[in-house]
């Protein structure tokens, strides 16, 4: 602990920061699975920049999002998770480090290949009127795969779209 201890009223809103940045780490995973482009929007500052490479992208946040999904398009199928989340407030500006694990499906002729990668966002943040938004994000690859796979089963209860069941349960961000 640094300085001072904090004042329960300073504790609580630390733990509401953190809970706002993770929830929108998560929409963020939710957003490119579902294929749901303005709710990825919802996730940055209208300014905020994302860094996945130069072989991937490099640009805007709402870039990135139109980007990803575009990608995903092409795809069968693709699942990310976040996990290990670490957070370190600074008033209204923070720094985060999720690591990620993206799965995805891709057809090559009769074959299925499943291409799975190990990154981690290194984020930036920060809270303006009230809105916590990314400000800069870089994407860290740890290791990647590609294999060929054969499913077990058919999805079929699941969409890539806002017809997806999520959908009647969870409502979209109020900003």
């Amino acid at each position: 602990m640094h300085g001072k201890p904090e004042s329960a009223s300073e504790s609580a809103r630390a733990t509401a920061d953190r809970l706002a940045i993770t929830e929108l780490i998560y929409r963020y995973c939710r957003a490119v699975d579902r294929i749901d482009p303005e709710l990825g929007y919802s996730v940055w500052h209208q300014d905020g920049t994302a860094d996945y490479g130069e072989d991937v992208y490099q640009g805007s946040g709402r870039g990135l999002i139109d980007h990803v999904c575009q990608q995903h398009r092409q795809t069968l199928g693709h699942s990310h998770q976040i996990s290990n989340i670490i957070i370190d407030l600074d008033g209204d500006r923070a720094g985060s480090e999720s690591y990620v694990t993206a799965t995805l499906r891709v057809p090559k002729g009769e074959s299925l290949l499943q291409i799975s990668v190990w990154n981690r966002y290194i984020d930036l943040w920060s809270c303006r009127d009230g809105r916590w938004g990314i400000d800069r994000r870089v994407t860290v690859i740890d290791f990647d795969e590609i294999r060929q796979v054969q499913p077990l089963s058919k999805a079929t209860r699941g969409s890539r779209d806002r017809k997806d069941p999520s959908y009647t349960v969870l409502r979209p961000p109020r900003d």
